[in-house]
Order: structure tokens, then C-alpha cells, then sequence
């Protein structure tokens, strides 16, 4: 009688190793990769406005009630549970966060590649994803927002599409969902790869179930009510195109030159094998295609919105270069790795000047304000409320909201009549029952200003003087009445 065997399989052995040499050499350079994330208090307006509502929500806010956004609640939710670990006086917790999120990604694009073409391909997805991941503006690229979270939630719904695991999958999408709502363009591919296997009608419902289920369990865990306004049907006034469209096009065509640069050891190895062969990657162009849509979605074009890209580039780029001789795949990492420097050095050294007028106003506001007095930033850059540890005087914490402008929408779509269906009632009842000790004027100039938009106007001549200026900022201060 022969001997059983207790020696794990070959093929396990095999795989540990090749895990055991690849993780590390991922994280270190997910680690490379974001060190200049690290290197400011904040990048863009996002973070500042994440990182506000943290505090709302840690002080008994209620999300898309007392407070609002048009996003989805994951991310806000992971600030929230990152500063309840580290404090809300840094976001270094939520950089690691950051960090963490790339990995995962290029883990996940990494085992997707290596199941598909071979252990040399599964090095070059995750290497690649994480050079070129770093390929925008700074502001865009190394901010801890949206995209970052979200991407790791494509990759594992791929991921698991591509093993036939259709509920895990239909979860991963619904992650995906509720980290931004463009991320469910990756039920597109995962789709396409149900019907090419052949999924049988229960694994379809699986899918179905996976995707329908967190969605729904978020809605009632917030406001079901307000969890469809403000993520679905709030936001048509600001994905419309008029009064912007030189704007969006100049940004649409900046970002995609950008990322272009950051591709540059991509892009050639794509195009030269579709003249060639067929990769046999069509999931993968319907990931691209869809993410491409999602981009275009709203008409806005900033930076951020073209990391969805990058993944499926990724693994494209990956699988042309299985079938181009070797000194391609030497190119392509050495012209990514050339361009991811360049991208670092930009992150590093480039001045934030916005940033720096967000600090100087912020310490204007400390100075003047108590800890617990309530102040209302009249502008586009809620990091100060952030940075001065004051408490806003409205759920609103962007005159956005109250106007429909965003950054590089022209005038005549910005105005009252503009605003989000049913803020101004709200707001005027926020200024009467917890009036602001002070009101900051931010617009400097933008279409918003006070002089454009009767009830802001009333407010500040009817309860407020002006008592200082920070770099064209307006402080308005609230009269008392004898």
C-alpha cells in the first residue's frame, strides 16, 4: 500500500513563492508612489469636504440630512472611522488608507494577469498600474478621495467575475457604487462575463442580489429619501453643459494629454498590437469603454475622474505586451517609471497656493471665532472649517450647492434658481435658529459673489459689517442689536 502524500500541491508551493517575491516589491512601490500624499495637510477641496462632514458625522451628524453631499457614503463613512482611530487633526490615517487602496488594486490586477497570461504577466499589471497611477495632477493623483476607494472595488468585481464568483462579484460593484456612483460601470464587463461563460440563471441572480442588496442596506442605514435625491436625482442642474462648455473642453483635452504623458510606455504597445492580433481581451476594452463613459459623465472632466481609466489601460497594455518581444515589456517599465518620477517631482515641488489661502483664512477665522461659535464660508473650499476647527453653520459647506457653480462653470447657469432643489428654505432657517458668528465671503470674484445672489446679500446687510480681508476673502462679523 503506497504512501499518502501530505506535501501541499506543487502549484500551491509554486504560488506562495511567486506572492512571497511580488507583495512586497508592490508595496514599496505603492508606498514610493504616494510619498508626496503625505507631504501636504490637504490636496483639493474634496478632502477638505470629506473631512468636515467626518467631524459632522462623529458629532451626531445624520448623512444626506444634516449632512449632505452628492455622493455616495463609503468614503465619508471611512474618514469618519479613520479619524474616530487617529484624530481628525491630520489625515495621514486616511493617506495610509490611500496607500493601502493602491495596493489592493494592484494585487488585484496583478492575479488577474497572472491567471490569464503567466507569473512575468502578473509582475508587469500591478508594476504598471502602480507607475501610471500616479499620472495626473497632483491634486488629482495623490488626493485621498473618491477614485482611490473605488478602484480596488472594480478590480475585485473583475476579479471575481473572471473566477465565476457572481455574488461576491455583485458586491464588489455595489462597493463600487457606493464609493462613487461611476463606479458601477464596471457591471458592464462583469455582465459580458456572465454571458461569455454561460452563467446559469441562478448565478445571474447571485449577481443581481450582490449588487441590489448593500445599495438597498445603505439607503435604509442613512435616509432612503435622501439617499436617492442626493445621489441620483439632486444633481441634474450641475451635469448639465450650458454655460460651460469652453471650460470642459479645455479640461476635458488638458486631463487627457496629462494622462497621455503618464501612458506613454502604454499607449505603443496597445496600438501596435491591434494592427497586429487580437489580445483576446474584449472584457478589458468594455472595462475601458465603460470607464470612458463614466469620465464623460456630468461633462465635467477633472483629473481625478480619469483614474478609473488606468486599471483596464493596465491590463491591456499587459496583455499586448505578451505577444511583443521582450525589449517592449523592458521599454514600457522603464518609459512609465521615467514619467512616474517626473509626476513625483511635480507632486513634491509644485506651490499649492489655494492651499496656502486656505490656512491663512482658516487662522483669521480661529482668531476670531471661539471653538464653539458656528461660521459659514461663503465659497468653494470647505477646508477651512477643517482647518480652523469651527463648526459650520450649514449642512451646505460649499456655496456650490447653493448655486450650482463648480470649479470652471461659467456664469449663466450659476445663481439661486441653480441651486440643488430645495437648499435656499433650509438655509435661510439654518441662518435664523444657529446664526453664524462669522461669515467668510470666499468668492472673490466668481460668478457666486454676494452681489449676485439676493438672499446672501440680505443676510450680510440686514446681520453682519465687514472686520477684515485675507487675500480678497471678506470677513463679515454679526452685529449686535441693543
Amino acid at each position: 500500500m503506497s504512501a499518502v502524500s501530505l506535501a501541499p500541491p506543487r502549484s500551491v508551493v509554486a504560488g506562495k513563492a511567486y506572492w512571497t517575491r511580488l507583495l512586497p516589491l508592490l508595496a514599496a512601490l505603492a508606498c514610493v508612489t504616494r510619498v508626496p500624499s503625505f507631504a501636504r495637510p490637504l490636496w483639493n477641496p474634496d478632502e477638505g469636504f470629506l473631512a468636515v462632514q467626518a467631524r459632522m458625522l462623529a458629532h451626531g451628524g445624520q448623512l444626506y440630512e444634516t449632512v449632505v453631499d452628492r455622493k455616495p457614503p463609503i468614503v465619508p463613512w471611512l474618514y469618519q472611522a479613520a479619524f474616530a482611530l487617529g484624530g481628525s487633526g491630520s489625515l495621514t490615517p486616511v493617506r495610509i488608507l490611500a496607500v493601502l487602496a493602491q495596493l489592493l488594486t494592484a494585487v488585484l490586477l496583478s492575479s488577474l494577469a497572472r491567471r490569464r497570461w503567466g507569473d512575468t504577466a502578473g509582475r508587469t499589471a500591478g508594476v504598471l498600474y502602480l507607475l501610471v497611477s500616479v499620472g495626473l495632477n497632483p491634486e488629482d493623483a495623490q488626493a485621498a478621495t473618491f477614485e482611490v476607494f473605488m478602484l480596488p472595488c472594480t478590480a475585485a468585481a473583475m476579479w471575481c467575475a473572471d473566477r465565476r464568483r457572481w455574488g461576491t462579484a455583485g458586491a464588489a460593484v455595489a462597493c463600487a457604487l457606493l464609493t462613487k456612483q461611476t463606479g458601477g460601470a464596471v457591471l458592464v464587463p462583469v455582465l459580458w462575463l456572465a454571458h461569455r461563460y454561460g452563467a446559469p440563471r441562478g448565478a445571474v441572480l447571485r449577481l443581481a442580489a450582490g449588487v441590489a442588496l448593500p445599495v438597498l442596506g445603505a439607503a435604509l442605514v442613512t435616509d432612503p429619501a435622501g439617499f436617492v435625491f442626493w445621489t441620483v436625482t439632486g444633481s441634474g442642474a450641475y451635469a448639465s453643459f450650458t454655460g460651460s462648455e469652453l471650460h470642459a473642453l479645455v479640461r476635458a483635452l488638458t486631463n487627457t494629454a496629462i494622462l497621455a504623458v503618464a501612458c506613454a510606455g502604454l499607449i505603443p504597445p496597445v496600438v501596435r498590437v491591434l494592427r497586429l492580433a487580437r489580445t483576446g481581451a474584449a472584457d478589458l476594452w468594455l472595462w475601458l469603454a465603460s470607464s470612458a463613459l463614466a469620465v464623460l459623465l456630468g461633462l465635467h472632466f477633472f483629473g481625478h475622474y480619469y483614474l478609473q481609466l488606468i486599471p483596464p489601460l493596465a491590463l491591456l497594455a499587459t496583455a499586448a505586451l505578451q505577444i511583443l518581444p521582450r525589449q517592449r515589456l523592458t521599454a514600457a517599465v522603464l518609459t512609465s517609471a521615467c514619467c512616474c518620477v517626473l509626476f513625483l517631482a511635480w507632486g513634491l515641488l509644485a506651490p499649492r497656493p489655494e492651499l496656502t489661502h486656505a490656512q491663512r483664512l482658516a487662522s483669521a477665522v480661529a482668531h476670531r471665532t471661539a471653538l464653539t461659535d458656528r461660521v459659514l464660508v461663503w465659497g468653494i473650499h470647505p477646508e477651512t472649517y477643517w482647518l480652523s476647527r469651527r463648526t459650520p453653520a450649514s449642512r451646505y459647506l460649499t456655496a456650490g450647492l447653493l448655486t450650482n457653480f463648480s470649479g470652471g462653470r461659467g456664469s449663466p447657469q450659476v445663481g439661486e434658481k441653480y441651486a440643488v432643489q430645495g437648499t435656499w428654505p433650509v438655509f435661510r432657517e439654518e441662518m435664523t435658529t444657529h446664526a453664524p458668528a462669522l461669515v467668510v465671503d470666499d468668492s472673490r470674484g466668481k460668478p457666486y459673489a454676494p452681489e449676485r445672489v439676493p438672499g446672501l446679500r440680505r443676510l450680510l446687510a440686514a446681520r453682519y459689517e465687514p472686520v477684515g480681508e485675507v487675500d480678497g476673502a471678506v470677513l463679515y462679523a454679526r452685529v449686535t442689536r441693543d
